[in-house]
């Protein structure tokens, strides 16, 4: 019998098993990173203003987004979270006066390359019907940061398409970038010889030129590609473990059948239609017990720790919604299939909180302050005062809720401006447009004198607040500094005493 301070063989064992187990638990805790954390909660719409079309990019900790916008002016949002998108500023990024590309601006996207960033657009001639004149184009940014400032770099089409609904030849939207072995593609959804609205393609020898002609990779031929009339447009790459895929919007978007199809590139020339399968199905489309119609034109983009892939799509909320500007700007997590294709799932219902990407960690603004570039001082309501009337002038920066600014979206390019702690907006003395007119705040009257566009200026979030009604900035009166110094009216001379800083707060 063994004695009392010994155990039994098979104790010694088990005991010697459970010591093994108790290492090998502590080294996989040790080596195996923590998950992330789920990102801030988000609901969808992200952006319920000029929704359609929708592309975002998250860059230096930062999501980017920028839609259609119907007009010559393309606006972008800024935000830490995705959920912040949908309070965001609009800010303006780039407005052309060209009258052969100066309206009905579609779809454009956003890509980096060799250090500066490429926004992709249609845009049509003004005073032409729509939509007969669309054709691509291209802006550079002067450096790394997505806002730019941009300018305008080439027209991107060439003769090999054939005229759009009634007119001349070089018909393109919908533009977007494809890499394959080190080469890049410019997609889009054109004619080719008579073709139904097909995705064509073409050799690019840069971000702006294009070194071929186009030729179709696909046309809407399957029944489900067809509703409303035959429709291939929006291509989108999607790149995941050595595969290329192609999610494309098909049939009519006036119909709420409108959906998303795919590609895969399974030849080793993306510029033959034989180099490309399509899945027979769809896959993402309408689900009206969701309330979900005419799910399309999509995006992809990945979580910040880069663990999640994410889809941000536009889609109505009736099934009569059309392709105007009731259409919403939505996204979502989405999977993959065992066999490597990707899982798009179902759209999920407006008003669901979700959560946001992993790898969020900055708190969701919800306000901005406004801050002189000059001064350094913040853009604020005389003694936080709730009287029409009262003025606004800058201050020292203090937290205070009547320094914080809400930047509603009007959806018409322009923005209204509305006082945290008051309520009311900025609002401009009687309308008048006279340089020095005193800027105050009034109640919301929806007139022009009430409204401003928010024009990006220079790379740090400087913009100038340009009144609709005068079409003057908001001016430090003589590039005052002290505290009490007035904010007027005035012409736009580009100086830092008319430029201001936002600064997002919750």
């Amino acid at each position: 019998m063994p004695k009392m301070s010994e155990q039994p063989p098979a104790g010694r064992q088990r005991s010697l098993i459970l010591c093994l187990l108790a290492v090998l638990i502590a080294m996989v805790s040790a080596t195996t990173p923590a998950a992330a954390a789920e990102g801030r909660p988000y609901t969808n719409p992200i952006k319920s203003q000029k929704g359609a079309d929708p592309w975002l990019e998250y860059y230096n900790g930062n999501y980017y987004l920028v839609t259609t916008s119907f007009t010559g002016v393309l606006t972008m949002r800024k935000s830490p979270t995705l959920a912040g998108l949908s309070t965001a500023a609009s800010l303006q990024v780039f407005s052309d006066t060209t009258p052969t590309r100066n309206t009905n601006i579609w779809a454009p996207e956003l890509h980096f390359f060799d250090g500066h960033w490429y926004l992709y657009y249609s845009a049509a001639q003004s005073g032409v019907a729509c939509c007969d004149s669309q054709r691509t184009h291209v802006l550079e940014s002067a450096g790394t940061d997505p806002m730019g400032p941009y300018t305008y770099k080439n027209i991107l089409t060439d003769a090999s398409l054939t005229p759009g609904p009634a007119g001349a030849q070089g018909w393109l939207i919908d533009a977007s970038v494809l890499k394959h072995d080190d080469k890049l593609y410019l997609l889009g959804s054109g004619k080719i010889n008579g073709s139904t609205q097909s995705l064509v393609i073409a050799p690019m020898s840069n971000p702006y030129t294009l070194s071929g002609p186009f030729t179709i990779i696909s046309s809407p031929t399957l029944s489900w590609e067809t509703q409303g009339g035959p429709v291939n447009e929006g291509p989108e790459p999607l790149y995941h473990d050595g595969r290329t895929f192609l999610t494309f919007s098909a049939s009519n978007c006036q119909t709420a059948d409108y959906k998303l199809g795919q590609l895969e590139l399974t030849g080793s020339d993306p510029r033959l239609a034989s180099s490309w399968t399509k899945k027979q199905t769809p896959v993402f489309q309408r689900d009206d017990t969701a309330g979900v119609y005419a799910p399309g034109h999509n995006g992809f983009f990945s979580s910040p720790d880069g663990t999640e892939n994410w889809i941000v799509y536009h889609a109505n909320n009736a099934a009569n919604g059309g392709c105007g500007n009731g259409r919403t700007t939505r996204a979502q997590k989405f999977t993959w299939n065992a066999d490597g294709t990707p899982n798009f799932g179902t759209p999920v219902a407006l008003g669901t909180t979700l959560p946001g990407p992993s790898g969020e960690t900055a708190t969701t603004p919800t306000a901005y302050t406004l801050v002189n570039r000059n001064s350094g001082k913040c853009l604020d309501v005389e003694g936080g005062n709730t009287a029409d009337g009262t003025n606004v002038f800058q201050w020292s920066c203090n937290g205070g809720a009547n320094q914080k600014w809400r930047v509603e979206d009007l959806g018409n390019d322009t923005n209204r401006l509305v006082n945290v702690a008051t309520g009311k907006v900025v609002d401009t003395a009687g309308c008048a447009t006279a340089d020095g007119t005193d800027i105050a705040q009034w109640s919301w009257l929806n007139n022009n004198c009430q409204k401003f566009r928010l024009v990006y200026t220079a790379t740090g979030d400087y913009v100038r607040i340009v009144n609709e009604n005068s079409g003057k900035v908001a001016d430090v009166a003589n590039c005052g500094t002290a505290n009490g110094a007035d904010v007027r009216l005035w012409t736009w001379l580009n100086n830092n005493c008319q430029q201001w800083r936002l600064v997002p707060t919750a």
